[in-house]
């Protein structure tokens, strides 16, 4: 069975419900977690880049910019931060040993990574359902774990359940 399981999450329902489905299957197979959120700039949260005025009449409107992108910036990875914490804390009172980890850059690159770098044996990751223009487009992070991961890829996708009011709802929810 598992005993290493990378699980790669944003901040979204489908996340949340993929994040209750490893927690099950660790539970089951007393595997360890490792959660991952990227920050990339895929994201819809991701803060406004800042470019370069070439003019010195707008200098300190740039710097202005560059501070406001970095406020944005801190904020962004403090979210990201936070909600791993917050779902390691929920692993962890459910009995799974986890850990957690946010990287920055391309998230079906880094997933890929970490998988190898951590030597997990199954990559959690769920999928949004795009298809035709939009998922050229935009790629799809599951569809390039699939292909490139180095171990076993668990894909989650399909109905994602009705909001509840906590993640031990969420999980009872998943596990029936």
């Amino acid at each position: 069975m598992f005993t290493k399981i990378l699980v790669a999450l944003d901040n979204t329902s489908m996340s949340k419900h993929v994040f209750a489905e490893a927690v099950s299957l660790a539970k089951a197979s007393g595997a360890r977690l490792m959660l991952l959120h990227v920050l990339s700039p895929m994201d819809d949260s991701y803060p406004t880049p800042v470019y370069p005025g070439t003019d010195s009449l707008y200098t300190s409107l740039h710097a202005e910019a560059v501070k406001a992108y970095a406020r944005q910036w801190e904020i962004f990875e403090r979210e990201g931060a936070a909600l791993l914490q917050s779902l390691a804390n929920q692993a962890i009172a459910a009995g799974v040993e986890t850990e957690f980890t946010q990287n920055v850059g391309d998230p079906g690159e880094v997933t890929c990574r970490l998988a190898e770098t951590w030597a997990a044996d199954l990559v959690v990751v769920g999928r949004r359902g795009r298809t035709g223009l939009s998922e050229l487009f935009l790629g799809s992070v599951s569809n390039y774990v699939l292909h490139h991961a180095p171990c076993s890829v668990l894909t989650i996708q399909g109905r994602v359940p009705a909001e509840v009011d906590s993640p031990q709802q969420e999980m009872a929810v998943a596990q029936s």
